[in-house]
């Protein structure tokens, strides 16, 4: 998708929303054969957020919603896009509960799977809408209930995710204005698919009449791999995002990557030459939080000051599939609204 275009859609709200509950390094060396230091070090982790029972993805989708439609000074959309690889149920959607669930009306609403990539597949969704003119405002929700599919007792995957939400809302402007949405690129190879999965609960397991293994019921990860594709992928497209947006890479005022390990973060910005003092980052008190964690991470910046207006942002993401993304917008004079519980 080019910036060749006389209709942009354009930030105009953007925030962040983490549950209450919070797990502590110390909580994990409590019960896993793990150590704080072990945790910082592999992954930039103190502390991650998870859902109080009875709390789903929905609840956190509409707290984020409403957040950045306050963040925006409106209470209508033209559609909801939500992107989670924790859905509800498996059948429907949960987008329509959350646009429901805001007031929003018979809006249009449909959830995005692409897990961690999430969020920039469901901004290309919500671009697209406007652009084709199907849409003047759409808002755009990435919400995660990790806790619900990681098992507990997996030093591996345990240590590293959480539950959040983060939303933008678009709207139709010039794609000349800062926060105009500028070149997207996106990339998937389901060759890998195996290397993030839940094996179970899918048709394909329940086709086949067998019979998981619990195991096969949580999240699984080959997170040697995962880390070699990332880097490589991310880098990739972002270096076509930044050629498409007519920029160099000294342009390039923040990078905001997915929040899946600090490692991956500085890996990617040492490949494509960015100064790691560029780098956004919240995963030390939030974690990996999939989907949610780019609209988190811009949201969680902009209220820290760590993004201005102006700023030259260049977005990228990776996830099971695989999937993969980058995007660039300038910076709007917005305000963001992040929930900090993480540092009350």
């Amino acid at each position: 998708m080019d910036h060749n275009r006389t209709r942009a859609a354009v930030l105009a709200g953007v925030a962040g929303w983490v549950p209450p509950g919070t797990v502590t390094n110390a909580d994990l060396e409590a019960r896993l054969d793990t150590t704080d230091d072990w945790i910082r070090s592999r992954t930039g982790i103190a502390e991650r957020h998870t859902v109080p029972p009875g709390m789903a993805t929905r609840e956190l989708a509409v707290e984020a919603g409403r957040l950045a439609l306050k963040s925006a000074g409106r209470d209508d959309v033209d559609a909801v896009v939500l992107a989670t690889a924790t859905p509800d149920r498996l059948c429907p959607a949960t987008a329509p509960e959350v646009a429901a669930a805001l007031g929003l009306g018979p809006v249009a609403a449909h959830d995005v799977a692409a897990v961690c990539a999430g969020f920039l597949y469901a901004l290309s969704a919500g671009v697209g809408a406007i652009a084709a003119g199907f849409a003047d405002r759409v808002l755009v929700i990435g919400a995660e209930t990790f806790s619900a599919i990681v098992d507990p007792q997996d030093r591996n995957t345990a240590v590293i995710f959480g539950d959040a939400a983060g939303a933008v809302v678009l709207r139709a402007g010039d794609p000349d204005e800062p926060g105009a949405i500028g070149p997207i690129r996106l990339g998937s190879d389901g060759t890998h698919s195996d290397l993030i999965q839940i094996p179970a609960g899918g048709a394909r397991q329940r086709a086949a009449r067998t019979v998981p293994e619990p195991s096969d019921h949580h999240l699984q990860m080959q997170g040697r791999k995962v880390y070699r594709h990332a880097k490589e992928r991310m880098a990739q497209s972002a270096r076509e995002v930044i050629e498409r947006s007519g920029w160099t890479v000294e342009d390039v005022d923040r990078l905001a990557t997915h929040q899946a390990n600090a490692r991956i973060s500085e890996a990617v910005a040492d490949e494509l030459g960015v100064p790691r003092d560029r780098v956004l980052s919240n995963i030390e008190h939030v974690g990996n939080t999939s989907a949610a964690s780019l609209p988190l991470l811009l949201a969680d910046s902009a209220a820290a000051g760590r993004l201005r207006t102006n700023d030259r942002v260049l977005l990228a993401a990776f996830g099971g599939g695989l999937a993969w993304g980058a995007a660039s917008l300038t910076w709007p004079d917005v305000t963001a609204l992040a929930v900090h519980t993480y540092r009350g």
